[in-house]
């Protein structure tokens, strides 16, 4: 370290130092009776206080010059991924291998700091040559070595791989940001051997109960011409389909479609699997499990009425293009003969009514809990209607009719009305609706509001409420044909607004709310052998407000019956469990938890799928390390020829010790020893003084 005196300074030292000298002078310039040697010795203690309190005034900050000197850093980056294990040429070491790689970065270390990682799904400290990461990951190390080395003295990045990369993309791109060469150390075989794999399936992991559902297996080999393999799904330990594939080529692509059929109900595991062929490399890549959650979604729909109308033929034709909907007509006598429990909406078109008394059907309706559309008109009987419910009341009459239009209530947010359906709705017909005002006790969320000719009124048309629980709608009017005939009319096309508009409001009524208290589900159904495990829980009291104050438990289990028991963490209304990573297969879990005097139960399960991404790709990628290290200047090695690697970049000008100038200014303030110095000055001068009668 130096500190640096430019002019200003010198100049502002020589004015202190002055000032030091008149002020000795004018103290102990007319003092001759003292002792020479005293006399003088007091004038300098005082020149060099006054200088040094003058300096401090003057020049609060000094600036000083560091220099340091910075080696070169090093970086090895080991591939510790199973593709790097899984296929290796002849003639390679091992052990020969590990020892060459330990013994460059000794020999390295003795010139410059070495930097050791090991990378796979995740980048990690040191060597390991386990090979047991089920990916791999460079981009990853790449984007962790430019944060942690931005804008140091970078020399080299050594990276030890097979060039095989599936995950994170191309580590090529961003490896300019480091600004050192890259000599990589070709691993893995580059010679194609004979194999079979499963490349690729395409799936939609939701579908319905009894529906036909596609998958798409891409099947791929090599080196395998005039071999046969066999294409089988299982399904539940069965087999549900078989194909035979005759391999026509040394290098074979096929996109085999996979017809199946949902028959039972929630998350069902398909395992699809190429049977192997003679002297084949590796045969983890002929399998592959995919997860489909099966749900019944089919509703049956009640349409009960007094008499035949259009509105009727109108309402089942839109609702069953919807194929999870089944709708049943029952008019007058034949609603005796059925069970509306059977249904999950039941739309009473114009019941109760004036022309036919269906009050047997509406009390073994109001026994259940199926949800219910009321659709009023000229035979509705408004006040049955209003005692048969509490939450709407239909002030008017029926023996009147008016027309009204309908506009969309901008605010609803229950299903989405885009600005297009909007214009439709609202250039519709109108409908015929008795003559009076709907009013609504409780909550309501309002799709529609009634325009009477020109003016829009705040009396809604089409709305839904909450009636003892049970999910209700209402629509006040009647001819909902003519909706659906101006839009075909106006468009020249099928009513497309019209049949969204009435099957998404069966499809909000018809879908029942879970109104259990105490729900644990997995972050998701499927998760990968290196993912953490996530489940959720939440648990509400007698008025279902969420409370996380009880502790809740959780036991997962394996197919082979070994037990995992975890306790939930709290969040800040519910639970979380943050599991770890688990081995794959099937698990199930049951959690409980105890909420006053009573016990809460829930069940579920989830599956840890193996992965095989390490295994799809056998060849190693020699071409992609090669146009890395001619990139950015570095050089490609065989493991043959490790040791060269040392001599290569000791060889590289470019690697060099750089030496940094750290310029800084400190406070004076800072140098405690300065303050000593002048109160020492001060104190001695007034001691000698004191004792030579000058005070």
């Amino acid at each position: 370290m130096g500190n640096s005196f430019n002019g200003y300074t010198i100049l502002l030292l020589l004015a202190c130092l002055l000032a030091g000298l008149l002020f000795a002078w004018l103290l102990y310039g007319k003092t001759s009776y003292l002792d020479k040697k005293l006399r003088y010795g007091l004038a300098a203690a005082r020149t060099i206080a006054v200088m040094l309190v003058g300096f401090l005034l003057f020049a609060p900050l000094i600036r000083s010059v560091a220099y340091k000197r910075e080696k070169p850093i090093i970086i090895i980056g080991q591939d510790n991924s199973l593709s790097v294990a899984n296929v290796k040429p002849a003639g390679f070491n091992q052990q020969e291998y590990e020892q060459q790689m330990k013994t460059l970065a000794k020999q390295l270390s003795e010139q410059y700091e070495v930097k050791i990682y090991n990378f796979s799904d995740s980048v990690k400290n040191g060597f390991d040559f386990s090979n047991k990461g089920k990916l791999s990951n460079a981009a990853q190390l790449v984007a962790k070595l430019n944060d942690e080395y931005l804008n140091r003295n970078v020399g080299a990045v050594i990276l030890a791989s097979d060039g095989i990369f599936n995950r994170g993309g191309s580590p090529l791109y961003n490896l300019d940001k480091l600004k050192a060469p890259v000599y990589t150390v070709a691993l893995g075989d580059t010679i194609l051997k004979r194999d079979l794999l499963i490349a690729n399936v395409n799936y939609n992991n939701l579908v319905y109960l009894d529906n036909d559902f596609t998958i798409e297996v891409q099947v791929q080999a090599f080196e395998a011409k005039g071999a046969e393999s066999v294409l089988s799904v299982m399904s539940d330990g069965k087999k549900v389909y078989e194909e035979r594939v005759s391999l026509n080529s040394n290098a074979f692509v096929k996109n085999i479609p996979v017809k199946l059929n949902a028959t039972k109900l929630g998350l069902r595991k398909y395992t699809i699997q190429l049977s192997p062929v003679e002297d084949e490399v590796s045969e983890k890549n002929n399998v592959q499990h995919i997860f489909v959650e099966v749900i019944d979604a089919k509703q049956k729909v009640l349409i009960a009425a007094a008499a035949p109308h259009p509105d009727i033929t109108a309402l089942k034709q839109a609702i069953v293009l919807n194929k999870n909907f089944e709708v049943k007509v029952a008019i007058a006598d034949e609603l005796n003969t059925l069970n509306p429990v059977e249904y999950g909406l039941v739309i009473l078109y114009q019941l109760p009514s004036t022309v036919y008394d269906a009050t047997a059907f509406i009390s073994k309706l109001n026994r259940g809990n199926a949800a219910v559309w009321y659709v009023l008109g000229a035979q509705s009987n408004l006040n049955a209607f209003n005692q048969l419910q509490q939450q709407v009341k239909f002030t008017g009459s029926n023996n009147t009719i008016q027309e009204t239009f309908s506009t969309v209530n901008k605010g609803f947010t229950a299903f989405d009305l885009d600005q297009a359906t909007t214009k439709q709705i609202e250039a519709f017909d109108p409908l015929s609706a008795p003559f009076g005002k709907v009013v609504i006790n409780g909550t309501s969320s309002v799709v529609l509001n009634q325009r009477i000719g020109k003016i829009n009124t705040d009396y809604p048309q089409l709305f839904f409420i909450l009636d003892n629980g049970r999910k209700t709608g209402v629509l006040a009017g009647e001819g909902v044909w003519r909706w659906k005939l101006s839009e075909a009319g106006e468009t020249q096309k099928e009513p497309l607004v019209f049949n969204s508009l009435i099957s998404k409001t069966v499809q909000y009524l018809s879908v029942k709310d879970d109104k259990r208290k105490f729900k644990v589900y997995a972050a998701k159904y499927t998760f990968e052998e290196n993912e953490n495990i996530v489940l959720n829980a939440v648990l509400y009291n007698d008025s279902y407000e969420s409370v996380n104050s009880p502790d809740v438990s959780v036991t997962l289990k394996n197919e082979a019956g070994k037990v995992y028991k975890f306790l939930f963490s709290r969040t800040e209304s519910a639970y979380q469990l943050d599991a770890g990573t688990l081995p794959s297969g099937n698990y199930t879990y049951a959690a409980a938890t105890r909420l006053g005097n009573k016990t809460y139960n829930a069940q579920g399960l989830f599956y840890v799928n193996a992965m095989t991404a390490e295994y799809q790709q056998t060849v190693a990628n020699h071409q992609l390390l090669n146009t890395m290290s001619v990139q950015t200047g570095g050089k490609m090695f065989m493991p043959g020829d490790l040791l060269k690697l040392s001599d290569a970049i000791k060889a590289n000008d470019q690697i060099k010790t750089l030496t940094y100038e750290d310029r800084k200014y400190e406070e004076l303030i800072n140098f405690k020893w300065l303050f000593a110095l002048i109160m020492g000055l001060f104190t001695i001068e007034w001691f000698l003084r004191k004792r030579n009668g000058e005070i």
